[in-house]
């Protein structure tokens, strides 16, 4: 297999008749065992990024041991569907946005596989792979899904929601999406060399964004985004045929010239 999908909140199977298949890895327990099903003849791996109960909260995620058993398992390719608030009026709720750019505000994860003793320094410049969000974006039209086709994401700590201040400062800085889980997630995949694709479900406003006033709950994040699960399965269940095993993107290629060997 060579796509393997993250799922997130109101999100946790998407695959039927599926086998489970625990991983081992050095960074211990993933979120979940893997579920493996077929979409269309491909094999799909899927690993509910939170835990099969919602159990882990964001900043206790173990990222390095889900993206180490999704390597393990032969994926080349990572989907990573999210619930995200949106930062700018003209990002509506219930709307896609496949992420181009990201900006980390998270503190304390651990978000490298490379500790030493050979120093790596992978470039992140573009964090999302150009092929898949070119795939993405263009199931999502032909899905006649509303997707905006860039988008700023910001990765905020959790599990607290931002306070009114910090949202405006976000939305500011001309920022359109705010998450809790594309950090370092993302940024893990390329260092494994692994293609990574975001898909953001807007499921609300933030606090700061002008015009709007009530808070953020995790209660009415998961009203919208389960009323609009149907339509993300469906964008996912056409986009994993068209997905290609051959790669000619800067993830496949990400370690050339990264390490400084003495």
């Amino acid at each position: 297999m060579n796509v393997g999908v993250f799922g997130g909140s109101g999100f946790y199977s998407w695959l039927d008749d599926v086998r489970e298949q625990e991983i081992e890895t050095p960074y211990g327990e993933p979120s979940a065992p893997v579920s493996i099903g077929t979409v269309e003849g491909h094999e799909v791996a899927f690993l509910p990024r939170h835990g099969v109960r919602h159990q882990l909260p964001p900043h206790r995620i173990n990222y390095r041991a889900n993206l180490w058993a999704l390597k393990e398992l032969g994926v080349t390719r990572v989907i990573g569907p999210c619930a995200a608030g949106s930062l700018k009026q003209e990002v509506k709720p219930g709307e896609f946005v496949i992420g181009d750019q990201l900006v980390d505000r998270t503190t304390g994860r651990k978000d490298t596989f490379y500790d030493g003793p050979v120093t790596t320094h992978v470039s992140f410049a573009d964090p999302y792979c150009p092929e898949l969000r070119g795939l993405a974006i263009d199931t999502a039209r032909s899905e006649r899904i509303s997707v905006h086709e860039r988008g700023t994401v910001v990765a905020i700590q959790g599990p607290r929601f931002s306070t009114r201040s910090e949202s405006k400062w976000f939305a500011d800085a001309g920022w359109e999406v705010i998450n809790m889980t594309q950090y370092p997630e993302a940024y893990l995949a390329r260092e494994l060399e692994m293609c990574y694709v975001n898909i953001s479900l807007i499921t609300d406003y933030d606090v700061g964004v002008e015009g709007e006033t009530d808070a953020v709950t995790h209660e009415a994040v998961l009203e919208v985004f389960n009323a609009n699960n149907d339509r993300l399965r469906s964008l996912l269940f056409k986009l994993v045929p068209q997905i290609p095993s051959e790669r000619n993107c800067v993830c496949s290629t990400a370690l050339q010239g990264a390490r400084l060997e003495t």
